[in-house]
């Protein structure tokens, strides 16, 4: 079966620890095998991206050794939700974390940002559910529920990747000014909604179809088309209908 390609109209407006397992932290490995001593003899890229972070947050809490606060933060909240997330004090309610480190991460990761808009020139194309499910696939290991946003342009593509919510698909929480919001402010033609079923299970809810309804009512509004709304789950993916009669 042939995948088929979106299509953008030339009209669209371009606008805890349950087995009381003993953890391993910073302070019981041998200084080499440190982060911030790793980091400073090979290089950054011999990190991992929770040992990055673990380098970035410093030290922990009374109730949390630092590396596992960082190794908890990325299985949580996801590597792609780590750099959308912009609002510190969110962050820190989310994850439990205290503010300061919050803004920490928040802090690094609008740095991150900066850098690759003014550097990167490697903006992936996108014409199918199957290269979205390909360029999505950090997501298959979330341990939680995350609604991602593709933001495209005229030629397909990716000019803005974002995490829009974390935690269950509910059209009384889910926003559209929250989908649209980033493709008004980065001038997107098409938008591209994805999300994970930690569950395993690809086939959309019911509440899926709901947000999707509501998200395509409000795009028309816009004059902005929402091409797909993506489920992927393990392996698989499935494309929710983007085209309701609505």
């Amino acid at each position: 079966m042939v995948a088929s390609s979106y299509t953008i109209s030339n009209d669209l407006a371009f606008l805890d620890n349950e087995e009381r397992r003993y953890i391993l932290t910073v302070r019981d490995l041998p200084k080499e095998a440190k982060p911030r001593e790793r980091l400073a003899k090979d290089g950054p890229e011999t990190l991992s991206t929770a040992e990055l972070l673990a380098v970035i947050l410093n030290v922990g809490t009374t109730k949390e050794e630092v590396l596992t606060m960082a190794r908890r933060v990325t299985k949580d909240y996801g590597e792609r939700g780590i750099m959308s997330q912009k609002d510190a004090k969110a962050m820190a309610e989310d994850l439990d974390i205290p503010l300061g480190k919050a803004a920490q991460i928040v802090a690094a990761a609008e740095l991150g940002r900066r850098f690759f808009h003014k550097n990167g020139n490697g903006a992936p194309v996108i014409r199918t559910a199957s290269e979205v499910a390909a360029y999505v696939r950090d997501m298959k290991a979330l341990s939680k529920e995350h609604l991602r946003g593709l933001y495209l342009n005229a030629h397909y593509k990716v000019i803005h990747d974002e995490v829009i919510s974390i935690g269950t698909l509910d059209a009384n929480i889910i926003h559209p000014r929250d989908v649209f919001r980033p493709a008004l402010e980065y001038a997107a033609a098409a938008v591209i909604l994805v999300h994970n079923h930690p569950s395993g299970v690809v086939d959309p809810s019911e509440a899926d179809i709901t947000v999707t309804k509501q998200i395509i009512a409000a795009g028309k509004l816009l004059g902005i088309r929402l091409v797909d709304h993506v489920v992927v789950a393990g392996e698989e993916h499935r494309s929710i209908p983007a085209d309701y009669d609505v």
